[in-house]
């Protein structure tokens, strides 16, 4: 029995019972960050014990390949966020946007945030994953809301309202999935396992199943941010405290996607000896290519820096989306692959941005010029992060993109030109917004602002190493959540 696998999952929850009750604010920010280590820790250790054993079980809980990829991408992430996040809130707190109150919700529900993710990645049972994801929108609401002004209020309603219809769906597809399970399962009580029902998804309904993916698709979707039940998205990107716009973008999206990939594993299965053998992958790809095509054009219309990378999430969202749909080795491979450059880049990007808008003093596109001029510390890794997201060569987003597009072109070429139409689009509405935040003249009387810039550089460092040279134990690991998601290796 693994001893890392309580100890990634539950060491947050814990953080989050002790940080609520902490009243000493510089103690808590270091604390944050200590508990995001042993969390990073201990994921590394579960990595090595999946390695060596395929899965590992225990305290009720599951990972394999796939799930102890993003455990590992979660836990890092949340350290690293962390880390940016102690002086970032400090900094919120002196300018009395929120008071010492508000800074113990903030730790409380950061900890809370991560503990339902990593629950989440971890659970074997349908029904806790469910709840986990509920879980995440409740922490998040109260991040969301946390500056308490009408906008950001206003965003928490609407995120909350939105992803509670959407989850709301997904648990009658939840239901449906169970009761498709029940004249199959020897044991009618492990309906909700997912290892269970894997190893029996031949047997399942395939009309109950395929309606149920339908609730699934569309639920777990909105908290993806498929279009076009993406609305709540780029406001609580906005409003919130941007160490939660970084986590919210490089990490839920991910686990509510990772929901929706499991689901389509079963769905598969029930659907294989049937005349619509593909009803999941294509109603993937579907969705995913209209999001990765509508988000791309309303990165031309933005005029809030925080909002122009939430329409950017959402467009990558979408193109990972249409990888997984699309299936085979490769294109599974691609998706998995682009999960991880997305996440990094996508959180270096936001906190940076977060120092851009201390910088200028707003978040209005408008308004923040000349970065390379006014802090260089800050314009070029501003600059440098956003020529990664846009896939340029040689950061890891370019090679993800090239094997999705390599994938397309072998198994629905007429879609390829969609794709590349998507991704100029996409790099069009980037650029013509970077050009003057970057390049432009600097308005006078900026002052300097002290940056914390260890987080961007670690992730736009393995960024560009994976898009040099993705290392054999990293292809080695996502090689086998390949065979396990799409049934045979990459290579």
């Amino acid at each position: 029995m693994s001893a890392a696998l309580p100890l990634v999952t539950y060491t947050p929850l814990a953080g989050a019972l002790l940080l609520g009750s902490l009243r000493r604010d510089r103690l808590a920010g270091w604390l944050n960050v200590a508990l995001g280590a042993v969390s990073f820790g201990a994921s590394v250790v579960l990595a090595w014990e999946v390695a060596r054993s395929g899965v590992v079980t225990g305290f009720g809980l599951r990972v394999d390949d796939f799930s102890v990829f993003l455990v590992v991408l979660t836990a890092f992430v949340g350290l690293t966020t962390s880390i940016f996040s102690r002086p970032y809130m400090q900094h919120v707190l002196h300018t009395r946007l929120t008071g010492p109150y508000g800074l113990r919700l903030y730790h409380a529900m950061y900890q809370s945030f991560l503990f339902t993710m990593l629950l989440a990645l971890t659970t074997n049972n349908l029904g806790v994953l469910w709840v986990a994801v509920e879980g995440a929108t409740l922490s998040t609401v109260m991040l969301v809301s946390l500056y308490r002004t009408p906008e950001a209020v206003e965003a928490a309603w609407k995120y909350f309202i939105l992803c509670g219809v959407g989850i709301a769906l997904a648990l009658f597809g939840t239901v449906l999935v169970y009761f498709a399970a029940q004249h199959v399962l020897p044991d009618p009580a492990q309906g909700l396992n997912w290892s269970v029902l894997n190893a029996h998804r031949a047997q399942l309904q395939p009309a109950v199943m395929s309606i149920a993916f339908v609730f699934l698709l569309i639920g777990y979707g909105t908290k993806v941010g498929l279009v076009p039940m993406h609305q709540w998205l780029p406001d609580a990107h906005s409003e919130g405290p941007t160490p939660i716009s970084a986590i919210l973008s490089g990490l839920l999206l991910n686990v509510a996607l990772y929901a929706v990939v499991r689901f389509k594993m079963l769905v598969d299965g029930s659907l294989a000896h049937t005349s619509h053998p593909y009803l999941a992958g294509q109603l993937m790809m579907g969705f995913g290519l209209v999001s990765f095509l509508v988000a791309g054009l309303f990165l031309h219309r933005q005029r809030d820096v925080k909002r122009l990378f939430s329409y950017s999430s959402i467009e990558h969202m979408g193109l990972m989306t249409f990888g997984f749909g699309l299936g085979g080795p490769l294109a599974t491979f691609a998706a998995l692959l682009h999960m991880l450059v997305h996440s990094l880049t996508k959180s270096a990007i936001f906190v940076t941005v977060g120092h851009a808008t201390h910088l200028a003093g707003t978040q209005s596109i408008e308004h923040i010029r000349g970065l390379l001029r006014a802090q260089p510390g800050i314009g070029w890794p501003f600059l440098l992060g956003v020529a990664a997201i846009a896939g340029f060569p040689p950061f890891g987003i370019f090679t993800s993109e090239f094997l999705l597009l390599s994938a397309t072109m072998h198994a629905e070429p007429a879609l390829t030109i969609l794709l590349l139409l998507g991704l100029v689009i996409a790099f069009a509405g980037l650029f013509r917004h970077l050009q003057p935040m970057v390049y432009g003249a600097a308005p006078e009387g900026l002052e300097p602002v002290k940056v914390n810039m260890l987080p961007v550089v670690l992730h736009l460092v393995l960024v560009l190493w994976l898009g040099l040279a993705i290392p054999a134990v990293l292809v080695a690991w996502l090689n086998h959540a390949t065979v396990l998601i799409a049934g045979a290796p990459v290579l």
